[in-house]
């Protein structure tokens, strides 16, 4: 039953009989005789049929939301067995926001120095992506915006605000300035991320607040696109003083608080709601937490007693 629910979610995913699959390796015959089995045995049409895919049922589309629980509940059983037998080990995949990818290594290092045994892929994604790939069980656990959007039903963990500023070479417009507002640097010759990021709907969020609508000659979803355009000298960009910063640029670059207002925006790990969480989840959210409680973070984000606040 685990391995054609399995194959259920791989071709959900996937949408198409042979690349569903192939990620499962297995035979296309053998992928399509495992879902006739499922069906057969659960007494429903789940797959709608033709000359390809075409989607899934309304009965496929709940026995997915089912298959997907008990598929992440044997990992879960499976994964803790192992940790009993070898202590914790494993690999964990994240998915992360283009603007949190710097600060990945604050929750890896101390984590794999606790648990060497424990190795890491880490994928750089939208915000929507994230969530898609949690739900997919793709992922393991994210790096995303905590308070901008909905999450729907994931635990998270936060861990540090967004503080927005223009990034801008010495000598070019406001960079002598001490602060600049929203509605200023509309005008400037801006490098952002794409639209579909959310760090750009938040950026066009406080613009239109503002009264006005950023005109980017430049986009792209590459953070280090934008810091090449930056050092140019001839575009000025916004982001998190924390990106900006783990870039390490020197006295020819500007970092300029942005008011009017003085936006900042959560960000944290998150994690498929799910009771027990697999030991790697349950030690990475452990970390996350010990993360968010050093003296590296907003100090708001603590309780009273000193630990980081945990949200569902």
């Amino acid at each position: 039953m685990i391995d054609k629910l399995e194959f259920f979610i791989a071709l959900a995913r996937q949408q198409h009989f042979g690349r569903a699959a192939e990620e499962c390796g297995v035979t296309q015959p053998t992928l399509s005789a495992g879902i006739r089995q499922l069906e057969e045995q659960l007494g429903v049409m789940l797959v709608q049929r033709g000359s390809r895919f075409l989607g899934l049922t309304p009965e496929g589309q709940r026995v997915l939301e089912w298959a997907r629980r008990i598929v992440g509940d044997s990992r879960t059983m499976r994964e803790e067995m192992r940790a009993a037998r070898r202590g914790l080990a494993g690999h964990i995949r994240l998915a992360v926001i283009p603007t949190a990818l710097a600060m990945v290594q604050k929750l890896t290092e101390p984590f794999q120095t606790r648990h060497p045994d424990v190795t890491f892929s880490v994928l750089s994604r939208t915000s929507l992506q994230v969530l898609s790939l949690l739900e997919n069980l793709e992922i393991d656990a994210g790096i995303t915006y905590l308070d901008n959007e909905p999450l729907g039903r994931v635990t998270s963990v936060p861990l540090y605000s967004e503080r927005y500023h223009l990034i801008t070479g010495v000598g070019t417009p406001l960079a002598d300035r001490d602060s600049v507002t929203w509605s200023e640097v509309a005008d400037l010759r801006l490098c952002l991320l794409t639209a579909d990021m959310q760090n750009r709907r938040i950026i066009n969020q406080h613009m239109a607040e503002a009264g006005v609508t950023p005109k980017p000659t430049l986009e792209s979803n590459s953070m280090i696109v934008l810091f090449s355009h930056i050092r140019t000298g001839k575009w000025a960009s916004i982001m998190p003083k924390n990106v900006a910063e783990s870039f390490g640029f020197g006295e020819e670059i500007r970092m300029i608080p942005i008011t009017a207002p003085e936006a900042e925006h959560l960000v944290g790990l998150v994690a498929t709601h799910r009771e027990p969480f697999t030991p790697l989840v349950s030690g990475l959210l452990h970390e996350a937490r010990l993360l968010a409680a050093s003296n590296a973070f907003d100090r708001n984000l603590l309780s009273n007693d000193g630990s980081a606040v945990l949200t569902s």
